[in-house]
């Protein structure tokens, strides 16, 4: 198991202590407890992409250990360091190209386990990463006296969610091994 999995196994537990929150509210939960949801959606990403981060460094300071300290060795740690900063929203797509860019490895390839094949995966993620995106940017706004709006993230959404993404890094890291 890599640094970055033990790390990601560490982070996606704050997505599951909100799914948590939310159960433990009195049923029906009040209104205001859709924020944990969306929220735990919002962290359970951030530890994918802390993740993909994470094991890209990891993998390449591995690959380069013997050129540690060169000329190539800084070269290629520094214009990792400098795609990094750019690396937002990890859809299947920008994480393929990273690890193939920096790794020469197809780790897209390496997505299949128990339901899923790389083609699902990859779907599923595009869709968790564009989810993402409307629970933070696309709040539901309250109007008095219309009915609620639908919930952005179903409570079931999120731990199926959680469940995909802690799959995802297992298989992204055994793609790594077996590579």
């Amino acid at each position: 198991m890599s640094k970055a999995l033990t790390s990601f196994d560490s982070s996606i537990k704050d997505a599951e202590d909100l799914l948590a929150h939310f159960d433990s509210m009195p049923k029906p939960p009040p209104a205001s407890a859709e924020v944990l949801k969306r929220a735990g959606l919002v962290m359970a990403l951030t530890a994918w992409e802390t993740y993909v981060e994470d094991r890209i460094r990891e993998e390449v300071s591995r690959r380069l250990r013997i050129v540690n300290g060169s000329y190539v060795g800084k070269f290629v740690t520094g214009r990792l360091e400098d795609e990094l900063k750019r690396f937002h929203n990890p859809t299947s797509e920008k994480t393929k190209k990273l690890f193939h860019d920096f790794l020469e490895t197809d780790v897209v390839a390496g997505w299949e386990w128990a339901n899923y094949d790389s083609a699902k995966a990859k779907k599923t993620l595009d869709d968790l990463i564009s989810k993402r995106g409307d629970a933070v940017h696309r709040s539901k706004p309250l109007v008095t006296g219309a009915p609620p709006a639908p919930h952005l993230i179903k409570r079931e959404d999120l731990d199926k969610a959680i469940r995909f993404l802690k799959s995802l890094a297992e298989a992204t890291d055994k793609a790594l091994v077996e590579e």
